[in-house]
């Protein structure tokens, strides 16, 4: 009798059951411990516990419609310490949320689609009608990747929506969320305000 194929299909089975909840509760503790890996971030352990989020909606996670942009030129997101980094436009996407039809711009980071790593990254960076009041006033960021396009749509899930480093230290060069992704809804999903005290990067 074969056991260990009948063993790995049984365990198959049991991660495609995972739960929706699970799975986006995976994420944030998975983002939760980057921040203790990543030797510039602005936490430490324990500021973990100023983070907070939405609970976990499932109507926030869509699928968009995507068209590919052409010939996009190279332009200067700013960033809030005043400088810029260079992006283009890669491809324009539209979705219903709760109702609302809306329209957004996915970026792509000059600089990063150089390294390997980092070379399908797509940049989804918004504001909305919590920021200040629920949310990080400077909006919010999703990323997602060229691979994740299929037949023309891509899955957007704004439970995976996070903060800037900004929200929580000043210092650091997060691009400015650009007009045409200032959203006229509230998105109560994803990473709300930062509860701990700002931090002074040295």
């Amino acid at each position: 009798m074969k056991i260990l194929p009948i063993l790995f299909l049984f365990i198959s089975l049991n991660t495609f059951a995972q739960s929706y909840t699970e799975q986006i509760a995976k994420h944030r503790e998975a983002y939760k411990q980057d921040f203790l890996k990543d030797n510039h971030s602005p936490l430490k352990e324990a500021d973990l516990q100023h983070l907070h989020f939405y609970n976990i909606d499932s109507s926030y996670k869509i699928i968009a419609k995507v068209d590919i942009l052409k010939n996009e030129k190279i332009f200067k997101m700013p960033t809030y310490d005043g400088t810029s980094k260079e992006f283009y436009r890669y491809a324009k996407i539209s979705f219903n949320l709760n109702g609302t039809s809306v329209t957004m711009t996915l970026y792509k980071n000059v600089a990063l689609s150089t390294n390997p790593a980092y070379k399908d990254l797509l940049f989804l960076p918004f504001t909305d009608q919590t920021n200040q009041k629920e949310t990080y006033g400077g909006g919010r960021y999703i990323d997602l990747r060229e691979k994740d396009i299929k037949d023309h749509q891509i899955e957007v899930d704004f439970n995976k929506a996070y903060n800037p480093y900004c929200a929580y230290s000043d210092g650091y060069r997060c691009p400015v969320p650009p007009e045409e992704n200032d959203l006229q809804v509230e998105v109560k999903a994803g990473e709300k305000l930062y509860s701990g005290e700002k931090k002074h990067k040295s």
